[in-house]
């Protein structure tokens, strides 16, 4: 019998989940649903489950940094509206990536690949053998991020590569890219495109303007709201608050 742990923060899709799980394997155990990193963060420190199907974005921020702060030896099936994010839930011990609305197919293939895993293991020995073939999926899917953009300056093309870049910010449907000595340059990509391409253990998405590099961060001030407010350099010239939602996993990414 399958131990299953659901973590979604919408109501209508937890349940919609559930009742599909309940159809292909009614044997299935359920926990949950859990909708927030906190509460999943507090469940997972006294509990193990056999399977976890994920949401990408809870209440709290994003069910990513849940791996910062409890060790989950577990697969995962990810479940969630965004496609931008498969890269990166396959560094992790994802097994497979369902886009909502979950179809009844769809995830009885992700549950019988689930079962050909588990077939390799006992459930004693989690760490050799599930590991092990946890890791060869994610070797498959090894993400490369941008090492450097190519900018004009006038009639004049210039590498600059990203461990010059102190952040990048939207403006009036233009991004631009800011270095460490201060110089802006116009770029041809979206932030949400930005997420993707740059390494999220340097670059983090503050907002909906900015992205920022760890070094360029001076320091974070408490901001009402339960947000924070950043001194960066240089200096950008307008006020960077990180949105009260994604606080809890940009603490935890400045700590790592």
């Amino acid at each position: 019998m399958i131990k299953a742990l659901v973590i979604e923060d919408e109501d209508l899709a937890a349940t919609r989940l559930v009742n599909l799980l309940q159809q292909i394997e009614p044997d299935i155990e359920i926990a949950g649903p859990i909708d927030s990193v906190e509460q999943t963060i507090l469940y997972l420190q006294k509990n193990q489950p056999d399977l976890l199907f994920l949401d990408i974005q809870l209440a709290d921020g994003k069910s990513f940094s849940i791996f910062d702060r409890v060790k989950v030896n577990v697969p995962i099936i990810f479940t969630t509206a965004y496609d931008e994010y498969a890269i990166k839930a396959f560094e992790l011990n994802s097994i497979d990536y369902l886009l909502k609305p979950v179809s009844l197919e769809k995830l009885r293939v992700a549950l019988d690949k689930y079962k050909k895993i588990s077939a390799y293991y006992q459930r004693d020995h989690i760490n050799g053998h599930l590991n092990n073939l946890l890791q060869s999926i994610k070797l498959q899917a090894e993400p490369t991020y941008k090492t450097r953009f190519l900018v004009n300056k006038g009639d004049v093309l210039l590498p600059v590569t990203v461990d010059e870049t102190a952040y990048f910010y939207a403006e009036d449907k233009a991004v631009f890219m800011v270095t460490s000595e201060n110089k802006k340059y116009l770029i041809n990509y979206s932030l949400e495109e930005l997420e993707e391409k740059l390494d999220p253990k340097h670059f983090f998405r503050v907002n909906r303007q900015f992205i920022c590099s760890i070094k360029a961060i001076f320091k974070a001030h408490n901001y009402f709201n339960y947000r924070l407010k950043l001194a960066l350099q240089p200096e950008p010239g307008t006020e960077v608050i990180v949105s009260k939602s994604k606080t809890s996993e940009f603490k935890a990414w400045m700590e790592k």
